[in-house]
């Protein structure tokens, strides 16, 4: 709503894009050292898994973390824009059909990578936004050293 002397009027969203102010904030969003992703690699050099490569880009979807020798690519995903299954976030309230397309294009994306990234001989590993929580930080420690040595590539 805007508001125009004292009174209201609503204002309808466009069905494209997303409107400037939302493009400005989603363009605020880091690709690489975020958060989560400092924390993996902080738990990759505590368990002894240094040597990794940062947004590599000769491997297809640009891993987040990879190991190019051992073909190893571990993806630290965002919930919302990722589409965490365990999470389930909504979906913004307005411009919907927008959203719905640009998250089935992101899941659709993230699978194509697996899949060529297999097809080069690569394995996977994913770790999701909330997996990086203080209460899970252990577990999720534990799960990527089991997923790493399962690769039977360290």
């Amino acid at each position: 709503m805007i508001e125009h002397e004292n009174t209201y009027e609503i204002v309808s969203l466009p069905d494209g894009p997303p409107l400037p102010q939302v493009r400005k904030c989603m363009q605020g969003n880091k690709r690489r050292d975020t958060s989560p992703e400092l924390k993996v690699r902080a738990m990759l050099r505590k368990l002894g898994y240094p040597g990794y490569r940062l947004d590599w880009k000769k491997a297809p979807g640009h891993p987040d973390i990879a190991y190019p020798g051992r073909k190893v690519a571990i993806f630290v995903q965002g919930c919302f824009w990722h589409r965490c299954p365990v999470c389930n976030y909504g979906l913004p309230k307005s411009n919907v059909d927008y959203w719905v397309a640009k998250f089935e294009r992101n899941v659709a994306r993230d699978e194509r990578t697996r899949e060529r990234l297999a097809e080069l001989g690569w394995d996977c590993i994913e770790i999701w936004e909330h997996q990086l929580k203080k209460k899970h930080l252990e577990e999720t420690e534990r799960y990527l050293e089991a997923a790493l040595k399962a690769t039977g590539k360290f």
